[in-house]
């Protein structure tokens, strides 16, 4: 029987089970050596105490790096091995210790005594070898050799021998649960805990087995898959009926000779060749170089021959797709005059900029048409990577080529006409690379002879491809990409322009997308013409078709019903049942404009508008109110107007320290910015001045500079279309935008009367009836008067 007992020599153990009764052997290795020389000192009584962590002693052991339990041995054998010397003992009583004393790799205790309470009989603990050996029998038929491992499992008489002896082959049972089988006093809890982590054991050895079988039948499917198919290779080869692998080295090869490869690509791709030769059955790489060379070999290499082709054919084609847009049909016919005499695309690459609906994207369907080549689109909407146009380096996973050479290998020809759609709405910069940079290469004739993808990594020639690309507005266009394109302004369409597009083209259209023919459904002009006014706003014809369209779902819905007499007419009272209320509210000129109000122009990306300028004053101390949501620009035009109309008044006529100036622009809700509303800023302060009212028939556009100058704006012609639908007669223009009225249609000149302004004098003439001195007389006369002075001066 163990008494308390002080400065017994502690042997650290780590990752072993220690019970009492138990034969433990361990490994001292030739570091340990001042254990085995402690040891062989005659300690009679020694402790193995095991650890909490696997720190070793060279970092230093403090107490709490033991456990508290541990099992106490007198006898013991040392043998010396080639790997250190073997210390073996069996373990006696379970002890606790404390107050250790450490000193480097030597740890001495305090032992006090902690026997096991002994609460198994020995029919109970046959009972408990019997369920452990039940369980070990039922995992051990799983594997090969279980019998042996039974025969040991069988031969262990006591359950602490028993449960020592087990968990060596136990990898969930962690150092935590062996201390926890040691801490435990009672036998009877320390064989149900054992018992525990022996159906946890097996559970788990029953999931893997599960899961390898899966496996491996997936393994065996797959096996006799590849098997089956090399037999059925065999009796296709010798029967004749055998296709040819496109995927295998022979194959490529003789892609690659009948192919007409440039000699770069030639070699490049027998280099591809030898590497799949050289690659395993399966292998992830072989599928990355098979994608490769099926790429590398869809692609048009051969440049095609130049075929002739007609102008005149070309000049039928575009008229009969595309009514109006004359400058810029004859600025292709023009383009396309110097592709049949160079025998190359190499030149300006258009660039079509206007508002959605204009006909841009079909211009190069209708272009491709002409040119007898194949047409392909490609759109740029929302495109962020840079990756997309130039492709992605094939060291990454699931590479692929870029979107420019992807198109290519879809036309199929080297020489397609190409539109780049919306390049506009790239997404320019970010973490992933700029495509618009990207683009710089592909969109200019001295470079894209020798465009590279990242994918392909080979020259490719760009050269033949005719490029054209649109856009809605050329201001988020970046302005590297803006120089390498020729800008067209596709400016929007009159009502008579859409009126004809409708009655020629889209009507037809509608008709043969919804099933319908003209004995069916007729759209009487003035209904097409109330539709352009009342149910669009817009610079194209995309509304005009699709309020057309729901005409065309009701007229089918009274056709298939038959409750209708056909042809059905719709009136026009009945468009509120087909296309809802009116969409569109411009502002009309009105009958009289009090003073101080004027009528302007804008432009808006759907068209021309007529907006008002409206200036009052009252008692004040000298303020300026500026509303209407007006920009920086607009309120700077505002302020120029005040200034100059003041260097203008006489003296004293006007006190503006005593009232306040306040200008405003209707439709609060809607921004407006830009220097074209000047002239009449000035015209509605000068009208509020003077008491005089402007002719509500009148609209006016232009820039002002202080010395009264009348600068040019552009947008004259969507400017005067809008005048003409909201009624005005008369319009100023500024002098410089004489040669824009080439683009106005005629049947805009023919309603109103445009008058050419130059300076403010010319305004207030033609606005108000004034007629005021210009500057340059009113210096003239202020140094003839200042004259008789000098001459006293000198």
């Amino acid at each position: 029987m163990l008494e308390k007992r002080e400065n017994v020599f502690v042997l650290p153990i780590q990752d072993a089970t220690l019970l009492p009764g138990i034969k433990i052997h361990i490994m001292l290795g030739h570091r340990d050596r001042v254990w085995r020389d402690t040891l062989e000192c005659g300690q009679p009584i020694c402790i193995a105490l095991p650890m909490r962590s696997s720190k070793h002693a060279d970092e230093g052991w403090t107490p709490e790096d033991f456990h508290t339990y541990g099992v106490a041995f007198r006898d013991f054998e040392l043998t010396e091995t080639d790997r250190g010397t073997l210390l073996s003992f069996r373990a006696g009583e379970r002890v606790k210790a404390s107050d250790l004393v450490i000193d480097g790799r030597i740890v001495y205790a305090t032992l006090t005594p902690a026997p096991e309470a002994h609460d198994l009989d020995g029919r109970m603990q046959d009972q408990m070898l019997g369920y452990i050996r039940d369980i070990v029998h039922s995992i051990s038929a799983r594997f090969h050799g279980g019998e042996e491992f039974n025969k040991i499992v069988d031969e262990i008489p006591t359950v602490n021998q028993m449960i020592a002896w087990l968990s060596r082959y136990m990898p969930l049972l962690t150092a935590d649960d062996r201390y926890e089988l040691l801490k435990t006093d009672s036998i009877r809890e320390r064989s149900l805990l054992f018992l525990d982590a022996l159906l946890k054991q097996r559970e788990s050895v029953d999931w893997n087995i599960q899961l390898n079988e899966r496996v491996n039948e997936k393994n065996n499917k797959f096996y006799r898959e590849q098997v089956l198919k090399e037999q059925l290779k065999a009796i296709k080869e010798e029967l004749g009926d055998a296709k040819p692998d496109r995927h295998s080295e022979e194959s490529y090869r003789k892609r690659v000779e009948e192919a007409d490869l440039p000699d770069y690509v030639r070699e490049a791709a027998e280099e591809e060749i030898e590497k799949l030769a050289m690659q395993q059955q399966g292998g992830s790489e072989k599928a990355v170089i098979q994608n490769y060379l099926d790429f590398l070999l869809a692609l048009p290499w051969k440049k095609e021959e130049h075929l002739p082709f007609s102008l005149d054919q070309a000049r039928k084609t575009l008229e009969s797709r595309h009514y109006g847009l004359d400058k810029i049909k004859k600025r292709v016919i023009q383009q396309l005059a110097v592709l049949q005499l160079k025998k190359d695309n190499k030149g300006s690459i258009l660039l079509f900029a206007g508002p959605p609906g204009t006909g841009k994207t079909s211009l190069g369907k209708s272009i491709a048409e002409a040119l007898g080549r194949k047409y392909i689109r490609m759109s740029l909407g929302g495109v962020r990577d840079e990756s997309e146009i130039r492709g992605h380096r094939r060291t990454y996973v699931g590479a692929m080529a870029g979107r420019i050479l992807t198109t290519i290998k879809k036309a199929g020809v080297t020489n397609p006409v190409l539109v780049l759609d919306e390049v506009d709405k790239l997404q320019v910069g970010g973490y992933s690379g700029d495509p618009a940079a990207a683009l710089l290469e592909v969109l200019d004739p001295e470079q894209n002879d020798t465009f590279t993808d990242h994918y392909l990594d080979l020259p490719y020639d760009l050269s033949d491809v005719f490029f054209i690309a649109t856009a809605n507005s050329i201001e988020t266009v970046p302005k590297p990409l803006l120089d390498r394109m020729e800008i067209i302004e596709v400016s929007g369409y009159t009502p008579d322009e859409k009126f004809h597009i409708a009655k020629e083209h889209l009507l037809a259209e509608t008709l043969e997308e919804h099933g319908l023919d003209e004995t069916q459904l007729i759209v009487e002009d003035a209904l097409i013409e109330k539709i352009i006014r009342d149910y669009t706003r817009e610079a194209g014809v995309r509304g005009l078709k699709k309020r057309l369209a729901a005409i065309a779902r009701t007229a089918s819905e009274k056709v298939v019903e038959g409750k209708e007499s056909l042809p059905w007419k719709p009136r026009e009272d009945e468009l509120g049942d087909a296309l809802g209320r009116k969409v569109s509210r411009h502002e009309m000129a009105g009958d009289v404009n009090p003073p101080g109000v004027v009528t302007g122009l804008a432009w808006t990306p759907v068209g021309g508008e007529i907006l008002f300028i409206e200036a009052t004053n009252m008692p004040g101390s000298g303020e300026t109110i500026l509303t209407g949501q007006l920009g920086d620009v607009m309120k700077e035009s505002a302020r120029i107007s005040l200034s100059l109309l003041r260097s203008r008044l006489p003296l004293g006529a006007v006190d503006f320290k005593k009232s306040d100036l306040h200008i405003h622009v209707p439709a609060g809700s809607t921004p407006k910015d830009g220097p074209s509303a000047g002239i009449a800023l000035f015209t509605a302060l000068a009208s509020l001045m003077t008491g005089r009212s402007v002719d509500s028939r009148l609209a006016m556009t232009g820039e002002i500079t202080l010395r009264g100058q009348v600068m040019p704006i552009g947008g004259v012609k969507e400017k005067l279309l809008g005048a003409q639908r909201a009624g005005i007669k008369r319009v100023l223009l500024p002098l410089e935008n004489k040669d824009d009225m080439k683009d106005v249609p005629a049947e805009v000149k023919e309603t109103i009367e445009v008058v050419f302004v130059e300076t403010i004098e010319d305004v207030l003439r033609e606005a108000l009836g004034i007629n005021i001195p210009k500057l340059e007389q009113m210096v003239a006369l202020h140094a003839s008067q200042m004259q008789p002075t000098a001459l006293l001066t000198e």
